[in-house]
């Protein structure tokens, strides 16, 4: 775990100060707008009225609020990215790791986002259900097959966020979404295409492949979810809760299968605590904070940088190499993911 930890943490410390550079921007901004004087930072509002003084300021600060939004869930992405290495590096079996790594992150969320505490409702615990199977198929594919299989077939949540977007969210399906939709589905296809043998990391890859599609399903529920939440009354409080909720739904549900622990080393223990507090807990701290202002379908795609690093720490730590077929459908369903990036219109934040 060395190898990534070190970058890992250059890049937290790197997003919290952006953080904090923009905050402090936003707070000089609101000054300004208090006192009808521009701003110390240039923002080109020299010879404005004050009507659109006001405009311009106001325009500014939600075109900086949703910048560091999306910075906030690619922060995410990268804290994402280390499971499949992590898990693999653990001795404990997936029903373990599931169990254990979701009661440190029940812990870690309870304690450093206190608004998670309060407000359980039932519409929560619906979007911890689908929060606490995604970690599970997550760490059960990674267990089975390659940790580019399992991050691939969970990548291909934009194929389910489109399908179900119109019904769950009101959210417009254009005809070039239906075409996307289709190269995913090729690129899913193309990890079921021939043999692939089993491996120290990869005890049954078949078996894996059907579990890390499970979990491209359920996290693209979980988005739309967070989503859902987020527009609501509770805003970040109930999504907030529902990454609470859905760790504690985790560990209810693999508890049974999780004793007894027969072997374990102090490595294995660490790595479920790095799990618990840094992939997930504080992953999730940034995603809850971006994810209310950008849309499902955009949150699917910038989550997608997860994974372009999920595999190389798999090959930097364990020296796991997908299969041909595997990169060909990841290039397949990232290729097609950043066409769709690039290519988005307004109504992709609409």
């Amino acid at each position: 775990m060395r190898c990534f930890a070190r970058p890992l943490g250059l890049f937290v410390l790197f997003v919290f100060l952006m953080e904090s550079e923009g905050l402090e921007t936003d707070l000089r901004s609101r000054w300004a707008f208090r006192n009808r004087r521009p701003p110390t930072h240039d923002l080109g509002f020299t010879n404005l009225d004050s009507g659109e003084y006001h405009a311009q300021i106001m325009t500014a600060d939600v075109l900086s609020a949703s910048g560091r939004d999306r910075l906030m869930v690619l922060a995410a992405a990268i804290l994402f990215s280390t499971g499949g290495a992590a898990v693999k590096a653990c001795s404990l079996n997936g029903w373990q790791v599931a169990c254990f790594r979701s009661a440190v992150a029940v812990a870690a969320i309870y304690a450093l986002v206190p608004v998670a505490r309060r407000g359980w409702t039932l519409r929560v615990w619906a979007v911890g259900l689908a929060y606490g199977s995604t970690m599970i198929f997550f760490v059960l594919a990674n267990k089975l097959t390659t940790a580019a299989n399992a991050i691939f077939l969970q990548a291909s949540a934009p194929i389910y966020v489109l399908a179900l977007s119109p019904l769950l969210l009101s959210e417009k399906i254009r005809p070039r979404h239906l075409v996307f939709m289709a190269i995913l589905a090729l690129g899913m296809a193309c990890f079921f295409v021939g043999s692939q043998p089993a491996s120290s990391t990869a005890a049954n890859p078949m078996i894996g492949n059907i579990l890390g599609a499970c979990s491209g399903l359920t996290f693209a529920l979980c988005i739309m979810g967070l989503r859902w939440l987020g527009r609501g009354v509770g805003g970040v409080g109930a999504t907030s809760a529902a990454v609470c909720c859905g760790s504690l739904v985790a560990l209810l549900l693999t508890l049974p299968m999780a004793f007894p622990v027969r072997s374990s080393t102090p490595s294995d223990w660490a790595i479920v605590v790095f799990l618990g507090v840094f992939q997930i807990g504080i992953a999730y701290a940034f995603l809850i904070r971006g994810i209310a202002g950008v849309p499902a379908l955009e949150t699917s795609l910038i989550l997608l940088a997860e994974p372009v690093l999920n595999p190389l720490w798999a090959w930097l730590v364990h020296g796991e190499e997908p299969t041909a077929w595997a990169l060909l459908g990841g290039a397949i369903i990232l290729g097609a993911t950043v066409a769709m990036t690039f290519a988005r219109k307004p109504e992709l934040s609409s």
